[in-house]
C-alpha cells in the first residue's frame, strides 16, 4: 500500500469533490478530478437516496457533505493523523456495520480504516446504501493503491480480523456476543442534551435549534433532552426554536408530530407544544420525534455528577460555561475529524489490532 500521504491526499481529492454539492447550490466546478466520470453520477445517487429514505431530504443530504467537504481538506487530515502514531506493521480487514439513521452515518469509520492502511469490508443499513459506494468508487480511481481494499456486503460477514459496529442498544448485545472473539468497537444507542442556565443567551436557543432539528433529530449528536433551571420560562425556548417552524411541512415530520401529540394526549400526559414541537418532563434520553424531553435541576453541581454518571448514555453535553467537555449551541453536527464517537479513539484502536 502506498504512503500515509497519498491516503490523505485522497480524501482531501474526494473533499474537494464534494465541495460541489453544498445547500447554497451545486455547481461542477473546473480542476475536480474525474469529475465528467462521477459528477454527473453523484447527483442521481443523490435521487436515489432521496427515494429510498425519506428522512434524506435535499437539505440533509446536501449538509452532510457540506460536513464532509469542511472536513476533507489537506491540512485537517494532516492534523488529524499528527495526533495518533499509525504505524500499520501488517494491514488488517476491517469489518464495519453501519446505522443508517443519518446521510453517511459510517463514513468517519470507514475513512479511519482505510486511511489506517487496513481494508475494510462494508455492511450497509437499507436506509443509507447508495452514497458510499460511490464515493468509494471515486476514491480508487483517485488513489489505485485503494482498489481491493475496499468490498461493500449484504450477506454474512467473514473473513476480518476486527469490527466496528454500530446499533441500537439490542442489537449491541447481539454484536458484543456474536463478536466476543475479535477486537471490536461496539456503539450502542447515545443522544445528546442541552443544559439551559442563566448564561445561556436568546441567540444560543436560536443555534441551539440547528442542534434539534438537523436531520430531523435522528442523529446521535441531535439534542432530544434538555436541563433546565426550577420554574424555567419554556417561552424563551420556544421563540429560539421558532426559526424551524417550516419543519412541519415535511409529511413524515408532520405524521410523526401528529402521532406523537395523540399518544400523548390519550394519555393524559403534560406537555407544551408550538403546533411542530412538543415538550416533555420525562427522565429518558432518547425522546421520539417532534419531541424534547426535560428535566429540572435544582443545583449545577448535582446535575454535572449525573451527567457523569450517565456519560455512557450521553454522545455530547451542549452548554455554556458550564463542562469541560462541552459542545457549544449550534455546533453539535460540526464534530472535527478528532471528536470521536462515543470518545472512543478509533485510529488509536486500528492501530492496535
Amino acid at each position: 500500500m502506498n504512503s500515509i500521504q497519498s491516503r490523505i491526499t485522497a480524501f482531501a481529492k474526494l473533499g474537494a469533490f464534494l465541495s460541489q454539492f453544498s445547500q447554497e447550490r451545486t455547481e461542477k466546478k473546473e480542476n475536480i478530478e474525474h469529475n465528467e466520470l462521477f459528477f454527473d453520477g453523484f447527483k442521481h445517487q443523490l435521487k436515489l437516496a432521496r427515494e429510498n429514505n425519506s428522512w434524506f431530504t435535499k437539505e440533509n443530504l446536501l449538509f452532510s457533505f457540506e460536513s464532509w467537504a469542511t472536513s476533507l481538506t489537506q491540512s485537517n487530515l494532516e492534523k488529524w493523523i499528527a495526533k495518533n502514531d499509525i504505524l500499520i506493521q501488517s494491514p488488517k480487514t476491517v469489518a464495519i456495520i453501519m446505522a443508517g439513521n443519518v446521510p453517511l452515518v459510517g463514513f468517519h469509520d470507514f475513512l479511519s480504516v482505510l486511511i489506517s492502511g487496513h481494508s475494510v469490508l462494508v455492511k450497509q443499513s437499507s436506509g443509507d446504501k447508495h452514497l458510499l459506494p460511490f464515493l468509494a468508487k471515486y476514491l480508487e480511481y483517485v488513489e489505485a493503491s485503494f482498489k481491493g481494499k475496499i468490498t461493500f456486503t449484504e450477506q454474512r460477514l467473514e473473513n476480518f480480523d476486527a469490527v466496528i459496529a454500530t446499533g441500537s442498544n439490542n442489537t449491541a448485545r447481539y454484536f458484543e456476543y456474536y463478536f466476543k472473539n475479535k477486537p471490536n468497537i461496539i456503539r450502542k444507542s447515545r443522544n445528546s442534551v442541552a443544559v439551559i442556565t442563566d448564561k445561556v443567551t436568546d441567540q444560543d436557543l436560536e443555534r441551539l435549534a440547528d442542534d434539534v432539528f438537523t436531520y430531523f433529530g435522528l442523529g446521535c449528536r441531535s439534542v432530544s433532552k434538555l436541563y433546565v433551571p426550577k420554574n424555567y420560562d419554556f417561552n424563551a425556548f420556544f421563540n429560539g426554536m421558532f426559526v424551524k417552524k417550516d419543519m412541519i411541512n415535511n409529511a413524515k415530520y408532520a405524521n410523526n408530530y401528529d402521532y406523537n401529540k395523540a399518544v400523548y394526549l390519550m394519555s393524559e400526559f403534560d406537555l407544551l407544544e408550538n403546533g411542530f414541537l412538543m415538550i416533555k418532563e420525562d427522565e429518558s434520553y432518547s425522546s421520539p420525534i417532534a419531541t424534547i424531553f426535560y428535566e429540572y435541576y435544582d443545583n449545577e453541581i448535582d446535575l454535572k455528577i449525573k451527567l457523569h454518571q450517565d456519560k455512557e448514555k450521553i454522545q455530547c453535553v451542549v452548554a455554556k460555561d458550564f463542562l469541560e467537555n462541552e459542545i457549544a449551541f449550534g455546533e453539535t453536527q460540526n464534530p472535527q475529524l478528532w471528536d470521536y464517537a462515543d470518545g472512543v479513539n478509533t485510529l488509536a484502536f486500528l492501530s492496535e489490532i
